[in-house]
């Protein structure tokens, strides 16, 4: 006997909308179904809520997003004078380790072998990103850290389903083609010359 199919879980939010918007449509004069339970007016009443709060947080992430990219780029702008300036320290102190103190900056200590990992990234946070199916990470940076190496897993996650998604030099990662509506957990481990650190404390989000 056939019967309705309730796929609307799985949908992303603006499916969900959309879905519903057909349905009180259809339902709406139709011979077949004359006294709807829950009434059409109730269920239009709920996606006039959810619309509307949709619309407010999008344009909250929006704002967020354009924030966070342009704090980005003045941090990285301040790492550029920052480091022209302790080029110039150096270039005037010539080694001398008063001198270099006296500007406000630390020396170097002398490079030692290691075998010694690298902790884990700490604060990792998951963001809606620009587009449908991407979600934006970023987390701590890690002192001595080459690179970052991330990792997915769908929901739920198990020791098995972790899969490599990508490797980044900032700590930071567009995480692309996810499937919109899905939930997936992100995990970010450091990498230097002494070899990977622990994984980080796993982050999940509902991609868009």
């Amino acid at each position: 006997m056939p019967k309705t199919k309730l796929n609307f879980r799985n949908l992303s939010v603006s499916a969900k909308i959309a879905k519903a918007k057909q349905i009180v449509a259809a339902l709406t004069g139709n011979p077949n179904f004359s006294n709807p339970n829950p009434p059409l007016a109730d269920i239009t009443a709920v996606i006039m809520k959810t619309e509307t709060k949709l619309s407010e947080r999008d344009a909250a992430q929006q704002l967020a997003k354009t924030n966070t990219t342009t704090l980005n780029r003045f941090v990285d702008e301040l790492d550029g004078v920052i480091s022209q300036i302790g080029g110039y320290v150096d270039s005037v102190a010539g080694g001398d380790e008063a001198k270099i103190l006296s500007t406000g900056f630390d020396t170097r200590a002398a490079p030692t072998a290691t075998s010694q990992p690298l902790p884990p990234p700490s604060a990792l946070d998951t963001t809606i990103g620009d587009r449908d199916g991407e979600l934006d990470a970023s987390w701590d940076t890690v002192a001595g850290a080459k690179s970052y190496v991330i990792e997915t897993s769908e929901d739920p996650p198990t020791p098995t389903s972790w899969k490599h998604f990508g490797v980044s030099t900032k700590s930071r990662f567009t995480i692309k083609g996810l499937q919109s509506g899905k939930r997936y957990w992100i995990r970010v481990a450091a990498i230097n010359s002494a070899g990977q650190s622990g994984w980080s404390d796993p982050a999940t989000k509902i991609a868009p």
